[in-house]
C-alpha cells in the first residue's frame, strides 16, 4: 500500500487557508518531537560501519536486497460498496489493483468462508539480528495478520512491536534463521544534499524486489502522518515510488538507508514524480524507542502556522528576503499560549488578498535560525523533547521583537 498525499493544488489550498484561521489539523501541525530518554538499543549507522561509494545501482541492490523484506497483511472481512470513499491521505483501500490471483468461481461445496482476506502489501526492512523489522504504520493499519516474505523464499508470521502513527513508522518482529536476518546500516539524513543520486527498493503493485533510481529532488518537506501532526524533514524524489512499495527502503549509493519511502502527491493515484520518505534520523530515533518502550512520547508547542509569504512582507513592511513562521493558531492553555505567543489578529483585505491585522513570526529556536515552518517541525521532531525548555524570538508586527520562554509539554493524544 501506499499513501496519496495531496495533490499540489489542494495542499498548496490548505496552507493558505491555515495561514488565517488554523485548521484543526495545521494547529496540531508543529508538536512532534525526539523521545524523552534515549534508549538502550542503538541500530546500526554509518559512522559504526563505513562503506565506500558503490559504483553501480546492480552493487547497492546485491548488497541491500536480502535486507528487504515483502509484507502482506490480512484482515476481516467486510463489505465494500462501489459508493464508499476513502479519504484522501489515508491509507489506500487497496482494491483499485491486486497482485493477489482471483480465484474463478466454481459449483458445488465451497465449504466455510475464510474469516480473513487480503487487506494489501507493502515493504519494510531488517533492522537487528534479533528478528526486528521496520515498515509504515499505514502498511499494517487494520492487519489481524502480517506475513513477512524474504528474498531467498522464506514466508513467516510478524508480531506487532509498536506503531507509531505520527512518524508513521512501525516496528515489527519475526522468528527466522538468524542467517536471513541481515540489519541495514542507517545514514544521517541531515547531510544529504539536492541532487544526490538514491535507489528504491519494494514491493511495488506486488512485484517483489523492485528496484528503482532517481536524485533527491527536495529536502525538509513537510506531509501529514496518521495523526493530526505533521512530519517534518522529509525527502522528496523522483524515483518511482508506487503502491506497495510503503515501508522500503530509500538508499544512497553506499547501501545506507536515507528514508522509509512513505507517500505520493498524485491527481491519478499512481506516481507522478513526486514520492516522500520519512528521513533516517526520525525512523532510527522512533525504531529504537518502539523497540525499548513500544510507543514514542513527543513535545507539544501548539501552534498552527505557515511560512512568510509576500502580503505579510508588504503588510509589515518587512525586509523581501524575510523568513520564518507566520503564527495563524495558537491552541488555549498550550505551551505558546501560556509563553505569550499571540494567533494572528482579525484578517483584512488588502490588494484583493485577506492578510492578519496582526502577527507574531518566529524566527528562531534556540538561537537556530528558522526558514520556514518545515524548519520548526523538524527541529521539534528531532532536538526536542517533553519537559525541555526553549527559547523562541519573535517579531511582533513588524515592530518588536521579543524572548519567549518555553516549556514543551507532552503532546496530547
Amino acid at each position: 500500500m501506499l499513501r496519496k498525499s495531496f495533490s499540489i493544488a489542494a495542499l498548496a489550498a490548505a496552507l493558505c487557508i491555515s495561514a488565517l484561521i488554523g485548521l484543526p489539523f495545521a494547529s496540531q501541525a508543529l508538536s512532534q518531537a525526539d523521545t524523552l530518554i534515549q534508549p538502550d538499543i542503538e541500530l546500526q549507522t554509518a559512522e559504526d560501519a563505513p562503506a565506500p561509494i558503490l559504483t553501480s545501482a546492480g552493487q547497492v541492490y546485491q548488497q541491500v536486497a536480502p535486507s528487504v523484506v515483502a509484507i502482506v497483511t490480512y484482515g476481516r472481512q467486510r463489505s465494500i460498496t462501489m459508493s464508499e470513499e476513502v479519504p484522501f491521505g489515508f491509507p489506500d483501500p487497496f482494491f483499485f489493483f491486486s497482485p493477489f490471483p482471483q480465484v474463478p468461481q466454481q459449483r458445488g461445496n465451497q465449504g466455510p468462508r475464510p474469516e480473513l482476506v487480503p487487506l494489501g502489501s507493502g515493504s519494510g526492512f531488517v533492522v537487528t539480528t534479533d528478528g526486528h523489522i521496520v515498515t509504515n504504520a499505514h502498511v499494517i493499519d487494520g492487519a489481524a495478520r502480517i506475513e513477512v516474505n524474504f528474498l531467498d523464499g522464506t514466508i513467516a508470521r510478524a508480531e506487532v512491536v509498536g506503531v507509531d502513527e505520527s512518524s508513521d513508522i512501525a516496528v515489527l518482529r519475526v522468528n527466522v534463521d538468524p542467517e536471513l536476518l541481515r540489519p541495514v546500516i542507517f545514514a544521517d539524513s541531515d547531510q544529504l544534499l539536492i541532487g544526490e543520486r538514491v535507489l528504491a527498493i519494494g514491493s511495488p503493485f506486488g512485484q517483489r524486489w523492485t528496484l528503482t533510481e532517481g536524485i533527491i529532488s527536495a529536502l525538509d518537506r513537510s506531509i501529514s502522518s496518521l495523526t493530526a501532526f505533521s512530519i517534518g524533514g522529509v525527502i522528496q524524489t523522483d524515483a518511482a515510488i508506487n503502491p506497495g512499495n510503503s515501508g522500503g527502503p530509500l538508499l544512497n549509493m553506499q547501501g545506507h538507508v536515507i528514508g522509509v519511502n512513505s507517500q505520493i502527491s498524485t491527481r491519478s493515484g499512481s506516481f507522478s514524480g513526486i514520492g516522500y520518505a520519512v528521513p533516517s534520523n526520525l525512523v532510527r530515533s522512533v525504531a529504537e524507542r518502539l523497540i525499548e518502550d513500544g510507543r514514542v512520547e513527543y513535545s507539544f508547542l501548539g501552534i498552527s502556522g505557515s511560512d512568510v509569504s509576500l502580503s505579510i512582507i508588504e503588510q509589515f513592511d518587512l525586509p523581501a528576503n524575510f523568513r520564518g513562521v507566520v503564527v495563524s493558531g495558537v491552541t488555549v492553555n498550550s505551551p505558546a499560549d501560556r509563553a505569550g505567543l499571540r494567533p494572528a489578529g482579525q484578517p483584512i483585505v488588502m490588494d484583493g488578498l485577506l492578510v492578519p491585522e496582526t502577527v507574531d513570526i518566529i524566527t528562531h529556536i534556540n538561537d537556530r535560525r528558522l526558514n520556514s515552518i518545515a524548519d520548526l517541525i523538524k527541529y521539534l521532531a528531532t532536538e526536542t523533547a517533553p519537559g525541555d525548555q526553549v527559547t523562541l524570538t519573535v517579531l511582533r508586527n513588524g515592530t518588536e521583537t521579543l524572548t519567549l520562554n518555553v516549556t514543551l509539554t507532552q503532546r496530547p493524544n
